[in-house]
């Protein structure tokens, strides 16, 4: 009777274990072989309270990250670049968004004036070879986050006098992509899409992961690459009485030398903070 017992406790204990291992079928299947849950659950890192009368100096920087360097390939990692993580939170989450040429954040736009913007129709005239009658072809374009291969950085460095260090603050970010005829395929330029005021979005940077190209089961978040600053990237300008960028009054290698200039002129003022 016990051993009967037994073979009924283990035949129940069995068909519960495998109901709690199968997988709904209503439900996605997960692809990995554990649950993932600090892309969800990670929170930001609060900075320090910085007090006006503690900035000693500082200087407004703009820099670009260009995705073709191999340092910045997560950038556009085809399966989630960084441009569809800013897109879905300003469509789904309420990111604010601001004007392509306002990186004061002062001009705020909605998702579907940029969705309008990205998305273009246009219309030409072809003759018909058999009627011998204008045809009209409309082509439309559709936005291809691949596309966007630069981002513009705005930051302010900072000499902190009360803590005696010198650090950066990112204020916004800003993708720019490339601009081809629709008709012909051809390169026309580059266009800035818009602004994102960086404290703002640091929550959402926070809760996306980065493709780690050392480690899969290490996960960076965005926030973890801008914060630690795992980029390769150029200055474009500098705070100046002109509010002019590098290539307004200097091209080619003369661009190159004038961003190293200012690039060294950062370095050299931290290494002066320790210098007695």
């Amino acid at each position: 009777m016990k051993f009967f017992r037994f073979i009924a406790l283990m035949v129940v204990g069995l068909s519960l274990a495998g109901s709690a291992l199968a997988q709904p079928l209503n439900e996605r299947p997960r692809n990995s072989p554990y649950e993932e849950k600090l892309e969800k659950e990670r929170k930001i890192i609060p900075y320090d309270h910085l007090r006006e009368i503690d900035v000693f100096w500082e200087k407004r920087i703009w820099r670009v990250i260009d995705c073709r360097e191999k340092m910045n390939l997560p950038f556009v990692y085809p399966k989630r670049p960084l441009i569809s993580i800013l897109m879905d939170a300003i469509e789904k989450e309420g990111l604010p968004a601001y004007s392509a040429n306002d990186d004061e954040f002062t001009k705020q736009v909605t998702a579907s004036e940029i969705t309008s913007v990205l998305s273009s129709r246009d219309t030409m005239f072809t003759i018909d070879p058999l009627t011998g009658k204008d045809t009209m072809i409309i082509s439309e374009s559709v936005f291809d986050p691949l596309t966007v291969r630069k981002f513009r950085v705005q930051e302010v460095w900072i000499i902190d006098e009360e803590t005696s260090t010198m650090y950066p603050r990112i204020m916004g970010i800003a993708p720019v992509r490339d601009v081809y005829d629709p008709n012909t395929g051809e390169f026309r330029g580059e266009s800035d899409m818009f602004w994102v005021y960086y404290p703002d979005a640091r929550q959402v940077l926070a809760n996306a992961n980065a493709f780690n190209p050392g480690n899969d089961a290490i996960q960076m978040s965005w926030e973890d690459i801008f914060e630690a600053r795992l980029f390769s990237s150029y200055i474009v300008k500098e705070s100046n009485v002109y509010d002019r960028l590098i290539e307004s009054y200097a091209t080619g290698i003369d661009a190159v030398l004038e961003s190293e200039r200012i690039k060294h002129e950062l370095f050299k003022k931290e290494h002066e903070l320790w210098s007695f």
